[in-house]
């Protein structure tokens, strides 16, 4: 259950920062309006419910366990952000994404 919510908060980490991404993309009027408009807000607060769950998975997950999961936050953020926000993934990219799975697979080992 601990690994479940340790994934849980890796995705929540990574939508967080697609939104905190399409905010940074927009031209603001005003500076206040640049760091209080919703995909701001929300996306610290979705960075902030991704500590607490965080905090709350290593009470049932072993600490060299930890990185391990959230390093699988670069493919979610590829995976996102090709779908969100039309990036292309190059092929380095690809190369450096199968890099992380393959560790991630080797360290479960």
């Amino acid at each position: 259950m601990y690994t479940a919510i340790f994934f849980a908060s890796v995705i929540v980490a990574s939508v967080s920062q697609i939104l905190l991404k399409k905010s940074a993309m927009k031209q603001y009027d005003s500076w206040v309006k640049e760091y209080l408009n919703p995909y701001v807000i929300i996306g610290y607060g979705l960075l902030f419910l991704s500590m607490v769950m965080t905090i709350y998975a290593y009470k049932g997950v072993e600490l060299k366990t930890g990185p391990v999961i959230e390093s699988t936050s670069y493919l979610y953020v590829a995976i996102l952000s090709a779908v969100f926000l039309k990036e292309k993934i190059s092929n380095k990219k690809k190369l450096g994404l199968l890099v992380i799975v393959a560790g991630v697979i080797v360290s479960s080992l």
